[in-house]
């Protein structure tokens, strides 16, 4: 019997020009390179210049890049699903005009909200999209311009993220590869310690709103650490316990690149081997939707078929998760 899996068939992924380094940031704040990378194990991080380009012109060129390598024509493509916490504007759809812009005209288009933990939760909706039959190439894009909700007087936020895009597409596949399982869980009771706190419905903008700095991002990072070092590990042994597999099985853990620290403690309680967990926060930050598409960006040459992955994020809300999923191609 033959069976139906959604797969990642191609990778493509774009960060801005612009390097926002530590050096630079301790210019701007009461702040030091070592003080930055001991905390978060960041060097550098990528800005979008000028800020009105928007989050769409990072994930046009995640797609179009993706689209080059893959020498696929986008009208073949179905859906186009991003993941942003910075759309372009309220209301209007920044997937729709993702989708227009790269000239995919057959496809229809939505954004998804899931914090750090968007791409992880686009990966089950274009999964459930391909096996539901009517779909058979879904362009998932995770992209975001947080430094458009920085504050970058605040050094506990400031050092963190970065902006950037990264882009797969899921396609059928009958040699079982792909997505296999998934635990996916959120937590509302968490949304004070991650937020913005100006600018939705609860507290439109303002003169006040804004002169009171409501509208950047605020974290209590003691308690997002905690929360998303024992729920991504817990996610994890939940995803291996199910299916039969031990920690020496996985080839790589993709894992949100929220801050160093959480990737050690999350390694170190899985006993995870140095070579397991694919780490790239050095040279980006943390950009939020965007991580672990770049890191499959970064490290495609390595991914070989047949290999098992293992996919983990932790995001305001709070949500978080654990997909496990076989590579499906060789570079």
């Amino acid at each position: 019997m033959t069976t139906k899996n959604a797969a990642i068939t191609a990778v493509g992924g774009y960060v801005p020009e612009h390097v926002l380094t530590n050096a630079d940031l301790e210019q701007m704040v009461d702040t030091s390179d070592e003080w930055i990378l001991s905390r978060t194990g960041i060097k550098e991080r990528r800005i979008l210049k000028p800020a009105s380009l928007g989050t769409s012109f990072m994930a046009i060129k995640a797609a179009q890049n993706l689209l080059k390598k893959k020498n696929l024509d986008p009208i073949e493509i179905d859906l186009v699903i991003v993941a942003t916490t910075t759309p372009d504007m309220p209301v209007s759809s920044t997937a729709a005009y993702v989708a227009t812009e790269i000239g995919a005209d057959n496809a229809f288009a939505y954004d998804l909200q899931g914090a750090c933990s968007g791409f992880l939760f686009g990966m089950s909706a274009a999964s459930a999209h391909i096996l539901s039959g009517r779909y058979k190439k879904v362009l998932l894009i995770g992209a975001d311009t947080m430094s458009s909700v920085i504050d970058y007087t605040d050094r506990t936020t400031c050092v963190i993220f970065g902006d950037g895009a990264g882009a797969v597409l899921f396609e059928p596949n009958e040699e079982g590869l792909g997505l296999q399982d998934e635990v996916l869980r959120v937590d509302g009771s968490g949304r004070t310690f991650l937020k913005i706190e100006a600018g939705g419905s609860m507290l439109p903008a303002s003169k006040e709103t804004v002169a009171e700095n409501k509208h950047f991002l605020h974290q209590e990072g003691r308690q997002v650490f905690k929360f998303a070092v024992s729920n991504m590990s817990a996610a994890i042994e939940q995803v291996l316990k199910r299916n039969d597999l031990s920690k020496d099985e996985i080839d790589f853990v993709i894992a949100h690149q929220a801050n160093k620290r959480i990737l050690d403690a999350i390694s170190n309680h899985l006993d995870l081997k140095p070579d397991q967990m694919l780490i790239n926060i050095e040279r980006y930050g943390n950009t939020t939707a965007a991580t672990l598409p770049l890191l499959l960006w970064d490290y495609e040459d390595q991914l070989k078929k047949n290999q098992k992955l293992l996919f983990t994020a932790f995001g305001g809300g709070f949500t978080w998760g654990a997909s496990y999923l076989t590579w499906a191609y060789n570079t």
